[in-house]
């Protein structure tokens, strides 16, 4: 029995922790920033825990049947707490409330875990071994699980299914236990309510992914048409009115309906400003979609796309109702993809690019605010072929004025000559982008036939701004202090009301 317990001791941090990635992971998908999710997330896993821990001074007998209880319980809770939690995402209005109030509860469930298995086995060991070998499985534990989660469990099995899997391991944990106590009182019940949620659970992982889309049916317009966690971001086609819509971690990428407005206008302006562009790097864009318009120029020989997660340009290169939406330009003979952190593949690039198209997400967090820093752009600076031209996409000026002219202002302080403009995508809005260049101006003489949104005097139109857009003066992003992630996170958080 002392060696079941330790052994059971290293299953349950195990458990514990997976819980704790799980919801920090789930919060950053849902509502962004993961460094505020996951701190939230963890102070509050850890508060819970501490007072799971002193509750446990309450229990005062059967304390082996008390723990074997407790896993069973943490194994439902935390086992559907994934599942739960998308699901309520899109039914509840205070989701906060929810995700806060499951992770106590789980936090609490898990904090009692290993005081009892030090009462426990203090009759077997000495005081000093059991404080020893408990929290060596503990620790080895908890390491065990920081390395399968990322490298395994999200890739492989995807969040909702890991929840059902580590639950089922800490019933399992509990039933063990139970079949080896003499009978006593509620044994029985224990034991039955255990096999019961281990089979729930079973049943649970077998149709984790389903249930996943099911649940996520609420937070999306029309019919989900694809759905998969990558180890980098939930990704989400769906189809509304017989167009396509693609969704990263909840935020609508583009609509089908008007994705050709904000790609013409993302495109079209840097493009027109070199005479005959040869080579083009596209940052971002693993949809394929500026990559069309790219390759309308018959000069271009040669573009290059990095872009961080496979899982989405192979998505967009093999799937035909996708490629027919982005002309098949990511098996363009002219095209070479990088799955790669676009900040480390600038640093070790040794080509340069007549034009640089940067297409990134919105900057809702510190990972992704990093790419618009001040750093970021002296390395693009330094890949840009002479008289090249740079694009930035760079959020709503109307919802985050001060964000946008932050983009603005940071691309000023590397020495780029700047002209901001926007367009409306209905989809999004009135929509902010900047041209940038180390030259001067070229007035654009012609674009790519068959544009359904751009020509000349539209193009020219864009660089105007009305007085509730115009400049503001903000400091520029830094990578040591991100101010623009805090301008985004503020305004859009106003605006939507959250």
């Amino acid at each position: 029995m002392p060696t079941l317990l330790l052994v059971s001791a290293f299953a349950v941090a195990t458990c514990g922790l997976v819980y704790e990635l799980l919801a920090g992971t789930l919060a950053s998908y849902l509502l962004g920033d993961s460094v505020t999710q996951f701190s939230t997330i963890i102070g509050t896993y850890l508060f819970a825990m501490g007072a799971g821990s002193w509750a446990t001074r309450f229990l005062g007998r059967d304390l082996l049947q008390a723990f074997a209880r407790i896993e069973v319980i943490v194994g439902v809770l935390g086992g559907c707490s994934t599942l739960l939690l998308f699901w309520l995402y899109g039914e509840v209005v205070h989701f906060r409330v929810a995700l806060y109030g499951t992770v106590f509860l789980i936090g609490a469930l898990v904090g009692a875990e290993i005081p009892l298995l030090l009462r426990i086995l203090n009759s077997e060991f000495d005081f000093k071994e059991v404080i020893a070998r408990v929290f060596a499985a503990d620790y080895v534990g908890a390491l065990l699980a920081s390395l399968l989660f990322p490298l395994l469990l999200v890739p492989q099995i995807g969040l909702v299914r890991t929840g059902f899997l580590f639950g089922a391991i800490n019933v399992t944990v509990a039933i063990v236990l139970l079949w080896r106590l003499p009978p006593g009182r509620g044994l029985f019940a224990t034991r039955a309510f255990a096999v019961v949620a281990l089979v729930g659970l079973g049943v649970g992982f077998a149709i984790g992914d389903q249930a996943q889309v099911l649940a996520e049916g609420a937070q999306y317009p029309g019919q989900i048409l694809y759905a998969n966690s990558t180890p980098y971001q939930r990704v989400v086609v769906t189809s509304v009115g017989g167009e396509v819509e693609l969704f990263l971690n909840g935020n609508l990428q583009f609509s089908g309906r008007d994705e050709y407005r904000y790609h013409e206008a993302l495109v079209h302006p840097a493009m027109t400003q070199v005479e005959r562009p040869r080579r083009v790097l596209i940052l971002g864009g693993g949809d394929g979609l500026a990559a069309r318009e790219v390759l309308r120029y018959p000069s271009v020989e040669h573009v290059q796309l990095v872009d961080l997660d496979p899982g989405v340009t192979e998505l967009f290169r093999r799937t035909p109702w996708l490629t027919r939406l982005n002309h098949g330009s990511l098996s363009s003979p002219k095209l070479r993809i990088a799955s790669a952190d676009a900040f480390e593949w600038l640093r070790a690039s040794q080509q340069t690019f007549d034009v640089v198209v940067v297409d990134f997400p919105d900057p809702s967090n510190y990972s992704v605010g990093k790419l618009y820093s001040t750093s970021f752009y002296r390395e693009v600076a330094r890949v840009l072929a002479p008289g090249g031209a740079v694009v930035v996409q760079a959020t709503s000026p109307f919802v985050a004025r001060k964000a946008y002219w932050c983009i603005v202002a940071t691309l000023a302080a590397d020495g780029f000559a700047t002209r901001p403009y926007h367009a409306l995508v209905p989809s999004f809005g009135d929509w902010g982008f900047v041209l940038a260049s180390l030259g001067g101006w070229r007035e654009p003489r012609a674009l790519p036939p068959g544009l359904r949104f751009l020509d000349l005097p539209t193009l020219e139109g864009l660089f105007e701004f009305p007085p509730d857009l115009r400049r503001l003066e903000v400091p520029p992003n830094r990578l040591n202090d991100q101010v623009l992630v805090r301008f985004f996170d503020e305004e859009w958080s106003r605006y939507v009301g959250a």
